[in-house]
């Protein structure tokens, strides 16, 4: 695989890992507290829908020039990736509270408890489905931006979905132990470095040496977001 290839693998499986983790917090509390069948019936539909939409989508930004796609979803990188790291900033901060899927898992399993069949079945779906659409965009993108980067993302999604599913069924716990505003740190910096690069090409700007171009970009984001840490906790910033 291509330098871009690789990142487009590794942004994937990080960013779904983010995501399933929080899914397997509702699917793991819909089992515990209703019924396994409801929870995994949910789960499994939803997941089946994602896979669809891939499959159906894909081709459909094939057909459009290459550098206008570059360019719009260069953008739509951006976007997710400030999104994803100001929340990481914020959190390493201290300004926003971390995430706690254990606290999330005793709340919701408090919930589900009270619920029936159907609702059991489609809270664990919608679970499932509002945590998978930001995977499949981020998919898309990568596979729209370089047309052999599709299947490396697809894959490194679906790696991250089994691995997920498995130390699940396995902890029997949601993985609280994960570092997730960290997970999401690196996601967001690759995304908005991937942003850039595309965003370039989409412009016609030849980069050094092409994909390794990326090197020196993830670095300078790092950096940035390191100091943003730094200036966030002496109150240079502050949220709006």
């Amino acid at each position: 695989m291509t330098g871009a290839a690789w990142v487009a693998a590794s942004t994937a499986f990080i960013a779904s890992a983010v995501e399933m983790v929080e899914a397997l917090t509702i699917v793991l509390a819909v089992g515990y507290a209703h019924s396994w069948r409801a929870a995994l019936g949910g789960a499994a539909a939803a997941a089946a829908l994602l896979a669809v939409a891939v499959v159906a989508f894909g081709p459909v930004f094939a057909s459009i020039p290459i550098n206008a796609v570059r360019f719009v979803v260069g953008a739509a990188a951006l976007y997710y990736g400030y999104k994803w790291l100001r929340k990481a900033v914020e959190r390493f901060a201290g300004v926003r509270a971390m995430r706690d899927e254990a606290a999330n898992f005793v709340r919701d399993k408090a919930a589900f408890a009270r619920q029936n069949d159907r609702e059991a079945t489609l809270t664990a779906f919608n679970g499932v489905l509002i945590e998978g659409v930001e995977v499949v965009v981020i998919v898309l993108s990568l596979g729209a931006a370089k047309p052999d980067a599709l299947l490396p993302a697809a894959g490194g999604a679906l790696v991250a979905l089994v691995l997920t599913a498995i130390l699940g069924v396995a902890l029997r716990a949601p993985l609280a132990k994960v570092p997730e505003n960290l997970m999401k740190t690196i996601v967001g910096v690759m995304l908005v470095s991937l942003g850039t690069f595309w965003i370039g090409e989409g412009a016609g700007l030849a980069w050094w040496h092409e994909d390794l171009s990326l090197v020196p970009i993830v670095a300078a984001y790092a950096a940035l977001v390191f100091a943003a840490v730094q200036l966030t906790k002496r109150g240079s910033f502050t949220r709006p």
